[in-house]
């Protein structure tokens, strides 16, 4: 049950001073996002004119809310002065608040604060780190500085061959720098065989997006290039297209995840604090790359273990996060209460989180599988993954599949009515303990009777939208 996106325009022409009269409705009741939002409009003069003052107070009234690309964005401002006097103290304290929360450009941005010493103790090692940190989100810029750090052995030792794999992972991505300093590795046989066609290429490209220094190796290159080695460059470039997975660590706008086009989502929820989560399987299987939606930005998260019988999935994210207590399934009875926060339809519903709520329908799946409960909780496409929650704010079961419509169909003559099913927690239980450092941060099952209202509440912070490229 991922949710495939499909997308329809929005309807209405673009119009900026319209849409800062809405960020400043939302912005005016503290609606971090917004906040952010109006800010980048002052900072950009988009529907209002430039103000890098003005900016600076909706970015820190974002930041107060720890909304990391407004932390982001309030560094950027300290560092070049913009709307507050520059301080790069006052920048790297932001720049670190927002990279703690896995922001990517601000990992990028504190790297380079440590391998300059602008605001901190001059430090390659953590430089290195951080660059690390945003690099393996995919964060263009990082990965070539990554690179770079690899050429000159600053804060690890000198290896080509990892510099030109970071060189390019950016250089894919259409980071000019990177495509320049790739094509001088092909020509000159560092870190990789020599290839001057290859080498032509990449310089073809970044010559295309302004960069004079490529332009000018380019022309040097067909002074010593055959006709066809030449043509072969050629057409290599003109069949390149830059990758459009995403990096990290973002705003997560509707129209930015439009945008970077996912193949599918679903719906995961932590149950560490130190960013262990949950899914189906067949929501992160078949992805290249997972990235998750949360109060942070748009984050990236790696697969840890999948278990394909029982279709779960344990990832990580990096960062901290509310989590949920696991107990075990047995408890529960047929007409228990049960509950789910997800993100079903985004594409019609939207992206806010969605509360679906039912019972323990059967203490068996389909055709009596004991891995299953069938529930009356009327969930969507896109809810796979979520937790079922019991009435203490315990998991106890993983969202993962509807009765399949043609086989009822063919089966009875008639189509199934809310007729849904989850993992139960035994079996997620069973799969966590194979994973000695999760299963020793699970929670401890609450007991406590609670408000419905509180369970949804803990629910909704640990559940994020998983999407999967």
């Amino acid at each position: 049950m991922g949710d495939a996106f499909e997308f329809g325009f929005l309807g209405v022409a673009k119009d900026e001073t319209e849409a800062v009269k809405w960020y400043r409705k939302a912005a005016e009741q503290n609606h971090a996002v917004a906040q952010h939002n109006m800010g980048c409009c002052y900072a950009w003069g988009q529907g209002v004119d430039k103000n890098y003052v003005e900016a600076v107070r909706w970015f820190r009234k974002a930041a107060g809310q720890n909304y990391a690309p407004a932390q982001r964005d309030l560094g950027v401002s300290y560092l070049e002065g913009h709307g507050v006097a520059k301080d790069y103290v006052e920048a790297v304290k932001w720049y670190r608040k927002a990279a703690e929360q896995s922001d990517a450009a601000a990992q990028t941005s504190l790297g380079y604060c440590y391998a300059g010493g602008q605001g901190v103790t001059k430090d390659e090692v953590e430089a290195v780190k951080w660059y690390r940190r945003a690099a393996e989100q995919n964060e263009a810029v990082a990965q070539y500085d990554l690179g770079n750090c690899y050429v000159k052995g600053q804060g690890l030792a000198k290896d080509y061959v990892e510099a030109v794999k970071w060189f390019r992972k950016a250089a894919e991505q259409g980071d000019t720098d990177a495509q320049t300093i790739l094509g001088s590795c092909f020509v000159l046989g560092q870190g990789v065989a020599k290839d001057y066609e290859e080498g032509y290429k990449w310089m073809l490209l970044a010559a295309a997006q302004g960069d004079e220094s490529a332009k000018k190796y380019a022309t040097l290159m067909e002074a010593f290039m055959t006709r066809e080695q030449i043509a072969d460059g050629q057409k290599l470039a003109r069949n390149f297209k830059a990758s459009e997975i995403p990096a990290a660590g973002n705003d997560t706008s509707a129209a930015i995840i439009v945008q970077l086009r996912p193949e599918s989502s679903g719906t995961g929820f932590f149950i560490t604090e130190d960013g262990y989560l949950v899914t189906n399987e067949h929501v992160a299987g078949n992805g290249a790359q997972v990235r998750l939606v949360t109060e942070a930005g748009l984050i990236s998260a790696k697969v840890v273990k999948m278990d394909a019988a029982n279709d779960l999935a344990l990832l990580k994210a990096e960062g901290k996060f509310a989590a949920l207590p696991v107990a075990s399934s047995r408890t529960m009875k047929m007409g228990s209460t049960v509950g789910t926060v997800g993100f079903p339809n985004i594409g019609l519903q939207g992206f806010a989180p969605k509360l679906a709520k039912g019972e323990i329908a059967a203490l068996s799946g389909a055709q009596d599988d004991p891995k299953y409960f069938q529930i009356s909780v009327p969930v969507q496409p896109g809810n796979s993954g979520g937790a079922l929650v019991d009435q203490h704010g315990n998991v106890v079961g993983v969202v993962a599949a509807k009765l399949d419509a043609a086989a009822a169909l063919t089966t009875s003559g008639a189509l199934p009515e809310n007729v849904n099913y989850a993992v139960k927690s035994s079996f997620l239980l069973g799969f966590l303990e194979s994973v000695p450092d999760v299963s020793a941060k699970l929670k401890e099952p609450s007991t406590k009777d609670r408000k419905f209202e509180d369970v949804v509440k803990s629910a909704e912070e640990a559940a994020v939208l998983v999407l999967v490229y």
